[in-house]
């Protein structure tokens, strides 16, 4: 291969180039983003960056000279807008680039509130980009009234980075609970917890029905007909994959961009990684958003596109800081039904999911021993007997024994 092509400059794209490097490719090799900054770490903006605790340079996954030093053309603030798969091309601008190789890491968007009940106003804002974030800075001023629509984890870490800023805090879940999709009522009520005793106004149950407002948002209308004023609203709705390039392009979608198990779309020469992209697993396809399984895909791609044809296995990890509390979180609960629970030291608490006898999943919050040893059991297909699990008089390091 003379020339690779990578699309979209965030940590799987970045990864994926400093991999190609580190592994011998000497081609030519671009990594094109849509934004204008370097390619840069997401989970801090909404927390020590916008708390002005990081300051952006910090935020770069690399300083901007390591992409010249190693040859890696990195084109910023150029997106995307086409690609034609006969003749292996992208389109940039006004220029057209050929290649012989092209990995997709486009990651993901968020979903937005819709224009039809006020999602167009302004002041109302998503957190994904540094841009989002640095538009919506000023307006996290001790005393103003937010709105965050949504309580998963992109909206309670929203909500605790306002009321640690002094805000008023008013989160709406329209489900029954925080947390619904992704995590045991266990650990919805830790969270519930941690924001009510923060001061933030948690409701569940509720959503919303509408912004209010002229041209810009002033007061929102909830699903149970109260009304509340505010000063901004941060939706924390979710994300879905950024496919519209692929899906333009002719390339297979099954909950983003569906690829083998090296990473290969639907067309032998385009390779996809990140959030991007949906892979099997166990039978089905799996798509997954997080900083360690980008960075892992990506390798893995890159190891693939230079001939190792080694198939991906994920290893999933996650984690969420909120507060003084850091949840960390190994392995996929889908399928439990059992939730054993494990009381650490100082009030460290971590949750075990399990199928039957088996173990799936932990969310352990402030405990990185018990996320560790419950980590590497579910990567090495092991399971401890759950009362040993639940006796906190048990050694965690036996359980690996």
């Amino acid at each position: 291969m003379d020339r690779i092509v990578v699309v979209g400059a965030g940590q799987a794209g970045a990864s994926l180039c400093a991999r190609l490097r580190a592994k011998g490719y000497t081609g030519a090799l671009t990594l094109i983003g849509a934004e204008p900054v370097p390619p840069y770490q997401r989970p801090p903006l909404s927390k020590a960056y916008l708390l002005g605790e990081m300051p952006v340079e910090r935020l770069y996954l690399r300083p901007e000279s390591f992409y010249a030093d190693q040859g890696i053309d990195l084109r910023l603030g150029a997106p995307v807008t086409g690609i034609d798969r006969d003749s292996r091309t992208v389109t940039v601008g006004d220029e057209v680039l050929h290649w012989d190789a092209l990995a997709l890491t486009t990651g993901s968007a968020p979903r937005r509130l819709p224009a039809a009940v006020g999602g167009g106003l302004d002041g109302v804002a998503t957190v994904r980009t540094l841009a989002d974030v640095d538009d919506m800075a000023p307006r996290f001023a001790e005393g103003a009234r937010v709105l965050i629509v949504g309580g998963g984890y992109i909206g309670l870490e929203a909500a605790a980075v306002a009321a640690k800023r002094g805000l008023h805090v008013t989160l709406v879940e329209m489900n029954d609970r925080i947390l619904g999709r992704v995590a045991a009522p266990e650990t919805a009520e830790v969270f519930r917890t941690l924001h009510r005793d923060a001061g933030v106004d948690l409701r569940e149950g509720v959503g919303l029905d509408r912004l209010l407002g002229e041209d810009r948002v002033e007061a929102a209308r909830l699903t149970d007909g109260t009304e509340i004023p505010v000063d901004f609203v941060i939706a924390g709705v979710g994300i879905a994959p950024a496919t519209d390039l692929a899906e333009a392009a002719g390339l297979e979608i099954a909950d983003g961009i569906a690829t083998d198990e090296m990473g290969r779309t639907s067309d032998p020469n385009i390779w996809a990684a990140g959030d991007c992209a949906s892979f099997p697993w166990n039978g089905g396809r799996l798509r997954l958003e997080s900083v360690g399984h980008a960075i892992d895909q990506a390798e893995a791609v890159a190891d693939n596109m230079l001939g190792a044809g080694t198939p991906y296995v994920a290893k999933p990890w996650f984690w969420s800081d909120q507060y003084d509390t850091k949840l960390q979180i190994a392995g996929l609960n889908a399928g439990h039904d059992r939730v054993v629970r494990r009381a650490g030291k100082a009030g460290s608490v971590s949750f075990w999911y399990f199928a039957g006898d088996r173990l799936l999943a932990v969310d352990a919050m402030n405990d990185p021993r018990a996320f560790m040893v419950a980590k590497r059991l579910i990567e090495a297909g092991r399971s401890p007997d759950p009362d040993a699990v639940a006796d906190p008089e048990t050694d965690l390091k036996a359980l690996l024994a």
